[in-house]
């Protein structure tokens, strides 16, 4: 079964952000259109098996997210019924915990 992908407000916002990044570093709005696709493509190549990435543990408990590692960002997702939920898009040496964890509560 192929699960659908569905990105949180938060995730998007991230990803807007990520975009402006890239665009200030490269002035290039193609490297950073095919920066953002590679991003995407990557969670995106997760939809027929979902949970072949790399879920995440905290405390020797499963969280119930998976992760995918795209250069140094990190898409945390979750799954439900026949949908990936990414919640976030984070810089992977951030506080992702923190993030994912306060952020679940602020936004859906």
């Amino acid at each position: 079964m192929k699960y659908k992908v569905q990105y949180s407000k938060a995730a998007i916002r991230y990803l807007d952000r990520i975009w402006t990044e890239v665009f200030d570093a490269s002035k290039s709005y193609d490297i950073t259109e095919k920066y953002i696709d590679a991003l995407m493509d990557k969670v995106e190549a997760k939809t027929d098996y979902p949970k072949s990435g790399s879920p995440l543990y905290y405390q020797d408990s499963f969280t119930g997210y998976y992760f995918v590692l795209f250069k140094a960002y990190l898409a945390f997702y979750r799954l439900e019924y026949d949908m990936m939920l990414i919640d976030r898009v984070l810089l992977g040496r951030s506080d992702y915990m923190r993030y994912l964890y306060l952020g679940a509560y602020e936004e859906s």
